[in-house]
């Protein structure tokens, strides 16, 4: 059953790969912004693509896929600032480009739904299962300006406040360098094998103070 499983898991992984490398190179996916976008999953449904590869699934997946796709795909149209706070992070993400700074509120607005709800969104990430588990010893304020948001997240525990700043710097990598970024991720996810994100933190990171 484990062997079955990391073949599925490389088999969606070639896959997610070589959409990808098709839209670097344009011959595939039409470029629209938003849930209809650049995300591979498109016209794919429920748990196929990177949608498949979600540590937890719901209804609203594939949305949120799409729109992280997006970002990925016009990278080079975003900046990114973060400041490192004795007990957390505050970020902020902006595009001149109204359609990206849309995208940028959306999934900011997202994500903090998900937070607070305990929807984890995670594909390849070992920092948001700390955060998403921990979410009530979070403190967020969220700033949408017109170009994008500033994110200020705290936490009075230690350890939740270093995933925060982990977490920060694997969102900059990816607008920094983009798909390079994503495929460098989905490269530790195969790793990771069927257990995912949560097999590959080490013993004591994920506390559960609910």
């Amino acid at each position: 059953m484990k062997h079955r499983n990391q073949m599925a898991l490389a088999a969606a992984l070639v896959f997610v790969a070589a959409t990808a490398s098709a839209q670097s190179t344009g011959h595939s996916m039409n470029h629209n912004h938003g849930a209809a976008g650049h995300g591979p999953m498109m016209g794919q449904g429920m748990g196929r693509g990177p949608v498949g590869m979600l540590t937890k699934q719901d209804a609203n997946s594939s949305t949120d896929m799409g729109i992280v796709m997006n970002l990925v795909h016009d990278n080079t149209k975003i900046r990114r600032t973060v400041t490192r706070l004795p007990d957390g992070i505050k970020t902020v993400t902006e595009s001149d480009d109204p359609k990206i700074a849309q995208d940028i509120k959306a999934h900011v607005a997202s994500m903090s739904g998900r937070l607070a709800e305990g929807k984890e969104f995670n594909i390849f990430s070992t920092t948001l299962p700390v955060i998403f588990d921990n979410a009530k010893n979070i403190k967020s304020v969220v700033e949408f300006t017109a170009k994008g948001a500033v994110v200020t997240r705290t936490s009075a525990d230690a350890k939740v406040a270093a995933a925060l700043q982990a977490h920060a710097t694997e969102v900059t990598e990816l607008v920094n360098e983009g798909r390079v970024a994503f495929h460098r991720g989905l490269d530790s996810r195969m790793s990771m094998g069927s257990g995912g994100p949560r097999s590959a933190m080490t013993p004591g990171t994920a506390t559960h103070n609910h």
